[in-house]
């Protein structure tokens, strides 16, 4: 299946939303975590937050300069995005010393106000109207803005408020799995009464998309750091090798059945 091309030649943008769709974002939000995790270490901080964000820029270059949906293409933007997201977010905390707390309520701002200036503009949040540049736009913003409001979370649920990584990991899961669950009643009520359901779909899809990042995260943590912190002692390397074998294996696999 091709994606569709407007009239002016510009292409849908993001791929469908599917099961293989959730698999792969929550691949790339425990490999952002990882990888950010271990160059920090690995080498100079300051040198790890350039490589970072030049690999942010390369990515969000090569997705904008697209006409369509490319698998190998998108799915790189956001790997880039979780990635320097989470070193973001970490600055935000390690070097300015922000706390957790307050970085999770001005991150939800910034989503806020994202949402509100984009449905304005755009009459429409949608995932499956990214169709033009400007909405092209509003949706990176936002992609943006959710994988640093979920990293802030994530470690505010695990440290601030003492759950450790494991039950920080299951509340979010959990928290997924509620809004699958309501999602699912929703429409099967609106379905029997024959009402319109989109609002609450996007509604339920951009509620997902901020809560897989810590969910991703927190079990990224889990494996990867030693058990004095409360991990498995895996090593943020391994656990990245390891995530970087399924997310291309992942990719892969929706680059050759083209979902778009």
């Amino acid at each position: 299946m091709t994606a569709k091309v407007t009239p002016t030649g510009f292409g849908r943008k993001v791929p469908s939303i599917t099961a293989i769709f959730w698999i792969v974002k929550v691949l790339t939000t425990a490999l952002g975590e990882s990888v950010s995790d271990y160059l920090v270490f690995a080498i100079n901080p300051y040198v790890a937050v350039g490589l970072g964000a030049l690999g942010f820029t390369l990515a969000l270059v090569l997705q904008f300069r697209a006409r369509r949906y490319n698998a190998w293409i998108y799915w790189f933007a956001v790997t880039m995005v979780a990635v320097f997201g989470t070193m973001a977010a970490d600055v935000t905390h390690v070097v300015l010393g922000v706390p957790y707390v307050l970085s999770t309520a001005a991150f939800s701002v910034a989503l806020a106000v994202i949402f509100i200036l984009w449905r304005r503009f755009e009459s429409t949040i949608s995932i499956h109207s990214i169709d033009r540049p400007r909405r092209e736009v509003f949706y990176w913003l936002t992609v943006v803005t959710t994988f640093a409001l979920g990293t802030a979370t994530g470690d505010m649920a695990a440290i601030t408020l003492h759950l450790g990584y494991l039950a920080a990991g299951m509340l979010f899961g959990a928290l997924i799995a509620a809004i699958g669950l309501a999602r699912y009643a929703v429409v099967t009520v609106a379905r029997l009464e024959r009402h319109r359901v989109s609002r609450n779909a996007v509604f339920a899809f951009w509620a997902a998309y901020v809560l897989t990042r810590p969910l991703g995260a927190s079990f990224a943590d889990w494996t990867g750091k030693p058990q004095s912190w409360g991990g498995l002692g895996w090593g943020d390397g391994r656990v990245a090798a390891v995530l970087v074998v399924a997310l291309v294996s992942g990719v892969a696999y929706l680059a050759r059945t083209s979902t778009a």
